[in-house]
């Protein structure tokens, strides 16, 4: 299985390139990709450096193009398509059938993977992807469980990659309306859940602090506790007179346990999420999953978690606790 690790600046892909990542996955900046924030991704100068920096390593570099582009952002999409090819990307990772279309008849030979805003849940669903677009491989959506990650890997015929660590999203990726509805900005277009200029904190007595997302309170924290990043999702609300994550909590995935079972299932690749955090995050969390997998691979009836590497992710976790989110569903 290929390690796919996040590069949300020249310092991070070099960090997940030194640390052992088969391959990187970035954007340029702008709204042509999902994690358009302000200070992150790549002008043509960093994104050529960084990949040839990637290939004196022998890591492969991905280039995100993962929003729905409007009429307004057509243009500029496929300029940044063109851009991404002429640069020699390694693949695209695309959720948009019109841009999808574009690359597929424009520049045929480039490798096409189908992001995870594609929101493909089901054979089909991946096939026809597979049928019209020619794409390779599909990041699948974090709604899974494992036996059906393995029921449909046996029904497809391209490549799967999955999320091995970082943030969760419970919800239909790629589809989510919860942003457009607090801010008025969509993330599958202007490519981010919580707009900065959207986040306010304010700082209370004695230490605790408030989470708003364009004036709407999204979570109250005592001192010292952990605090997310304010997205909508993960925000804790009263229902039926309780305050708890009625939606999501803030909990990293961790499918370390799971790498043997991934394994056998068949997928491809493991992708770290993550291109909104620091290098010293990448750094850790490529070095700590390259042991791993390199451990699952050298013997895997054997494989068990080292306790350190699970400390070490931790460390770096939001909400610093991790979960096996809908993988793990002992029912099926």
């Amino acid at each position: 299985m290929e390690l796919i690790c996040p590069a949300g600046t020249l310092p991070a892909l070099k960090a997940a390139v030194d640390n052992g990542a088969d391959a990187v996955y970035l954007g340029f900046r702008g709204a042509s990709n999902a994690r358009n924030f302000p200070g992150l991704n790549f002008s043509e100068v960093e994104a050529r450096e960084g990949l040839a920096y990637a290939r004196r390593a022998g890591a492969k570099v991905l280039v995100a193009l993962n929003t729905n582009p409007g009429p307004a952002q057509w243009d500029g999409a496929c300029r940044a398509a063109d851009q991404a090819v002429a640069l020699g990307a390694d693949a695209l990772i695309m959720a948009d059938i019109g841009l999808l279309g574009y690359i597929a008849e424009r520049h045929p030979q480039q490798r096409r993977h189908l992001s995870v805003q594609g929101s493909a849940t089901n054979y089909e669903a991946i096939n026809f992807y597979a049928r019209e677009f020619g794409v390779s491989r599909v990041v699948l959506p974090r709604v899974l469980s494992l036996a059906q990650v393995t029921a449909l890997i046996r029904r497809v015929s391209v490549e799967i990659e999955v999320f091995g660590f970082g943030s969760l999203c419970i919800m239909v990726e790629g589809r989510c309306q919860l942003s457009s509805y607090v801010t008025g900005e969509s993330p599958n277009v202007s490519g981010v859940c919580s707009p900065a200029k959207s986040v306010r904190w304010e700082e209370l007595p004695g230490g605790a602090r408030r989470s708003r997302l364009n004036g709407v309170l999204i979570d109250e924290y005592a001192p010292a506790e952990p605090a997310s990043y304010p997205t909508l999702c993960k925000g804790r609300f009263e229902v039926g007179g309780h305050t708890f994550y009625a939606l999501e909590e803030p909990t990293s995935l961790n499918t370390v346990a799971l790498l043997p079972d991934l394994q056998r299932a068949g997928v491809a690749a493991i992708k770290v999420e993550g291109r909104q955090r620091s290098p010293a995050y990448v750094a850790q969390v490529t070095r700590v999953l390259r042991a791993a997998l390199d451990a699952c691979k050298r013997d895997p009836e054997h494989f068990a978690p080292n306790p350190e590497w699970l400390t070490a992710l931790d460390k770096v976790a939001e909400g610093s606790c991790h979960t096996l989110g809908a993988y793990h569903r002992p029912w099926q």
